[in-house]
């Protein structure tokens, strides 16, 4: 195939699709050898990264420097000279927690608008086993003309992004790689195997490759579900969970999960595309779900264990100031996206409270547009003494540095999420 050639002797064009903690990263890495066009429809987005600037802080302005072959656009029309597509849109959930191909519907109509004979698309973006060639094939093939494996192939290779971690880039993490052919796959293997120092497994099926991707999530899910489930027995007993799991975890074959809010675009959102399927199936995905209605109501589980700390201290509970720290959906990173701490804030409001909230890595904007909060990212907005509750929510390093003694002192119950600070300095922790 010409594509091979084009690939070993870097004139392929490529085009990623959506550009954010996923893409951007991988069109860096490939702008680093190929022409590469990154493509948005987000005018601002497409704005800032031409300026230099990323507001997800995955990626420097030295980085984007040094993908020399990379360019950005926002015009569907500059991706006609594309050979390999790679698209990289969100799959989230609605309300009724059903998946929303939206994104990945658009973003195939958008490829199939372009789309030539020989090329490659390739889909990074997490779905349920059979997705790809479900639900995008027929989109790709409606607005192209073409036929699949005859005129053009496809490829599915799962994202492992992790936002915040610096050590764990999309260069050191192994990818998962498969094709629609066993000749594609043998292409886009090669194709990975460029950029991927940690290397590459070639899965024999794309849903065998969409599986593994949506499984590695759903088992995170449930094993931190197991122990948000054993923090609130533990705290019926009166016994301390991470002191429980400090002692079990002296076994060399324990599995350090801690318990916790568990929220983002992957571990809160993905369990759902696979339950999807399962009914689908007719099969009814017990400890699938069972997990995520754990997960889900730990929000108001940790509102409520505060407001009785607070009771228990004989403090006014309606029209109290409470205080909580942190409305990412983790720690050390901007994005806000399917954040459980905004289950903590509305149970406070609930019981009447004046709930403040307290990020330096949040945008204002953003919290205001998603959930209608006002943010402080100051410490200087912040009047610690006229909290009655203090909720660590994200273990952001910022947040280490405050004075939560002195907060003490004030007579305010401190409720620990994260598990991060001393235990004498808190009324509770998960």
């Amino acid at each position: 195939m010409e594509i091979v050639k084009k690939i070993e002797d870097k004139t392929a064009i490529l085009g990623v699709i959506g550009l954010g903690y996923v893409g951007l990263p991988l069109a860096i890495e490939f702008g680093k050898k190929y022409d590469v066009i990154g493509f948005d429809i987000n005018d601002m987005r497409i704005n800032e990264l031409k300026k230099g600037e990323d507001r997800t802080l995955e990626i420097t302005k030295d980085e984007l420097c040094e993908a020399k072959r990379l360019t950005f656009t926002n015009n569907f029309k500059n991706l006609q000279n594309v050979n390999i597509f790679i698209v990289t849109v969100p799959t989230p959930v609605d309300s009724f927690k059903r998946p929303d191909l939206t994104p990945l519907i658009k973003a195939s109509e958008t490829v199939g608008k372009v789309l030539k004979a020989g090329d490659i698309v390739i889909y990074e973006s997490t779905v349920y086993p059979g997705c790809t060639e479900e639900d995008c094939v027929p989109v790709l093939e409606k607005f192209s003309g073409l036929k699949f494996n005859k005129d053009f192939y496809c490829g599915y290779s799962p994202e492992r992004i992790n936002p915040g971690d610096k050590e764990h880039r999309v260069n050191a993490i192994k990818k998962v790689v498969s094709g629609s052919t066993p000749e594609i796959a043998d292409i886009v293997k090669n194709l990975y195997s460029g950029i991927i120092s940690a290397g590459v497994h070639q899965a024999p099926s794309i849903k065998v490759a969409e599986a593994a991707k949506v499984i590695e999530n759903a088992q995170r899910d449930i094993n931190i579900a197991f122990v948000n489930e054993l923090a609130m027995l533990f705290d019926l007993m009166e016994i301390d969970t991470i002191d429980v799991l400090k002692a079990a975890g002296t076994k060399w074959n324990f599995l350090p999960f801690r318990p916790g809010l568990v929220g983002g675009h992957c571990i809160g959102v993905d369990p759902y595309y696979l339950t999807h399927k399962a009914v689908h199936y007719g099969y009814n995905p017990e400890i699938i779900l069972a997990g995520r209605r754990i997960n889900d109501g730990m929000g108001a589980y940790v509102a409520n264990k505060t407001i009785k700390q607070m009771i228990k201290k004989g403090l006014k509970i309606n029209n109290a100031n409470v205080l909580v720290l942190g409305i990412t959906f983790k720690e050390n990173c901007p994005d806000i996206r399917n954040s459980k701490v905004i289950d903590i804030i509305n149970e406070l409001k609930e019981f009447g409270c004046n709930v403040d909230i307290f990020d330096p890595w949040a945008d204002k904007g953003e919290v205001l547009n998603e959930y209608n909060l006002d943010l402080k990212n100051r410490i200087e907005e912040i009047d610690v003494n006229k909290y009655s509750g203090v909720i660590l929510a994200v273990a952001h390093n910022e947040f280490k540095n405050l004075d939560f003694l002195f907060m003490r002192k004030t007579g305010a119950v401190i409720f620990d999420v994260k598990g991060v600070l001393n235990k004498d300095l808190v009324d509770g922790r998960l």
